[in-house]
């Protein structure tokens, strides 16, 4: 994997980087795409990441999965809230003052969500967090309303109106662009309830299968497989994390040698459904 990564890392698109995947049926190459400009509302996402491949000598290949972070898609789709003008409800003022928040910031987050799940402030803490599902059916904190990465103060960032939608826009054009099949995952980045850590997740798919269904397969010792339904769009998602800094501004990941089957997907597919959680 090492030689597949030190080619594409180095810009190769040609002999050295196609014979290291050749030599290497098994693995997997990941580079973040470098030279893509900070995001603005109204922006044509689409052809920034052309010209940046196309300066840069990367063409897409076939089977070729761009992961991105759903930022540079919230922005260029302004999906952008300045608080100034914001005015916070009596609910959004009670739930400020327990978890210490903005209650600018917790009227956002209560118009993104369906339901507060938990409000909770640790003494540690100097600001708590609100456990929200969100109108898209996740559930995460501050209904992934966030303030990073934004470019300007008092200001926050939501996730897309509809990041399918936007993963296939994208993959449209991409694809158009480069003449080959593609796939694309967005991404946002999620704490996980019993773990430490964050980790990047999918939020939005074009192409690329939610799941992969072993269910009826054999292990490696022959043994017929009975529940195991790998999540290929999180290991994606998680994986881009690698590459993907948070103060790098490569907010695009590009993965090459993944073993995949193009579908109509959705990443509401990874969400489970009601009736199987067991801690509602």
């Amino acid at each position: 994997m090492d030689t597949v990564h030190d080619a594409l890392r180095d810009g190769a698109t040609g002999s050295l980087a196609n014979d290291a995947m050749m030599l290497m049926p098994d693995s997997v190459a990941l580079r973040a795409i470098p030279g893509i400009p900070d995001i603005h509302p109204g922006n044509d996402l689409a052809q920034l990441l052309i010209e940046a491949l196309r300066q840069r000598d990367m063409p897409l290949h076939d089977g070729d999965i761009l992961v991105i972070a759903h930022k540079v898609i919230s922005k260029a789709e302004g999906k952008i809230v300045a608080l100034v003008d914001i005015e916070p409800s009596h609910e959004a003022k009670v739930l400020a003052k327990e978890v210490n928040k903005d209650p600018r910031k917790v009227q956002v987050i209560l118009n993104e969500s369906t339901r507060v799940v938990r409000a909770v402030k640790r003494p540690d803490q100097d600001e708590g967090t609100l456990i929200a599902e969100h109108r898209l059916g996740f559930i995460c904190a501050n209904a992934a309303v966030d303030e990073s990465n934004v470019g300007a103060e008092e200001t926050v960032i939501l996730l897309p109106q509809d990041p399918d939608a936007s993963a296939r826009r994208l993959c449209e054009r991409l694809e158009a662009a480069f003449g080959v099949r593609l796939g694309i995952v967005v991404t946002d980045t999620f704490g996980r309830p019993w773990r430490m850590g964050l980790v990047n997740v999918a939020i939005g798919l074009a192409r690329v299968p939610a799941r992969i269904d072993m269910v009826g397969e054999r292990d490696a010792f022959g043994r017929v497989m009975s529940v195991t339904v790998p999540a290929l769009a999180d290991e994606l998602a998680a994986a881009s994390g690698l590459v993907m800094g948070k103060s790098d501004k490569t907010p695009v990941v590009l993965f090459r040698g993944i073993d995949w089957q193009p579908c109509k997907s959705s990443a509401s597919e990874l969400i489970r459904p009601q009736q199987e959680d067991l801690f509602r």
